[in-house]
């Protein structure tokens, strides 16, 4: 056992924050002397080291006890979610001081910060973590949450240029994610909604002319002439989206994607994705040009 002096001492956590751990219910003292001190074994240690970590990464206090006191928590498990998202902490701030050490010498560079991700990673983290229900029963389970968050991770860069090609830029990507999570429910029942269902089959309706016959060349007038129907009817049912090039692009990049293109083959046929982005890229430098 150890006095909360000598905890304080271990760790470098001041006695008023073990106190106050103590006060909101976080950090418990394993035992009260006879004359009111506080006395920590090994055990409490152990689920203080865990906050310590949650703490590191910008955890709120509040979701820290509630992650700590889930029946199914797995302290394992969490030590090595907390070890890769240190990773990723560790490596921003590399990317910083490198970034810092070119401008203390005068050299001109652009700023990486808008193509940081990592305010985005941890609001899905945090969705994951307060919202389990609706991320099994909209994704199927934790597991396949954890890779759509890994995906995005390994095609961090891919994914901010095409977020600053659409939103301007990754801040205001983010807060729109943001609010797409935390309106997440609303936005499901929209999209299941009849008009939405509709909506989707007439989309899958041009993709299925737009790829009935992969042979056909690209610049073929009845090819570009359904693209042009179908920019048009994604522009008409989704305000906001101005078909100018970055957008274009951003369609092109899209059916790049390895996991997009796996499921366009699949469902439209082997070639169908690269197809797709050939189609594309003929009315980006031809037709689109034109207008």
């Amino acid at each position: 056992m150890r006095t909360i002096s000598q905890v304080a001492k271990l760790t470098g956590v001041s006695v008023r924050t073990l106190q106050y751990y103590d006060e909101i219910g976080l950090l418990k003292p394993s035992k009260l002397t006879q004359t009111g001190y506080r006395l920590y074994d090994e055990e409490a240690l152990q689920r203080l080291q865990q906050i310590l970590f949650f703490r590191e990464l910008d955890f709120k206090l509040k979701d820290i006890r509630e992650i700590l006191e889930r029946p199914d928590f797995d302290r394992i498990a969490a030590f090595k979610k907390q070890k890769e998202l240190l990773l990723l902490k560790r490596s921003r701030m590399d990317r910083l001081i490198q970034l810092l050490g070119h401008l203390e010498k005068g050299e001109q560079c652009m700023s990486f910060k808008e193509f940081d991700l990592s305010d985005y990673i941890h609001a899905l983290e945090e969705f994951k973590s307060s919202r389990t229900e609706e991320v099994i029963r909209h994704w199927g389970s934790i597991a396949n949450f954890d890779k759509f968050i890994q995906k995005i991770k390994e095609d961090e860069s891919r994914v901010a240029e095409l977020a600053v090609k659409q939103f301007g830029s990754v801040e205001k990507y983010t807060e729109a994610m943001k609010y797409n999570l935390e309106h997440f429910s609303e936005n499901m029942e929209i999209s299941l909604s009849e008009e939405a269902k509709e909506l989707g089959r007439q989309a899958e309706a041009l993709y299925e002319k737009l790829t009935a016959d992969l042979s056909e060349d690209a610049s073929s007038p009845r090819i570009q002439s359904i693209v042009h129907e179908l920019l048009q009817f994604i522009q008409k049912n989704s305000p906001g989206i101005s078909l100018d090039k970055p957008y274009i692009h951003v369609l092109i990049d899209t059916y790049s994607n390895d996991y997009v293109k796996s499921l366009t083959d699949s469902r439209y046929g082997q070639g169908a994705s690269d197809y797709i982005v050939k189609i594309f890229r003929y009315y980006l430098e031809n037709a689109a040009l034109e207008k």
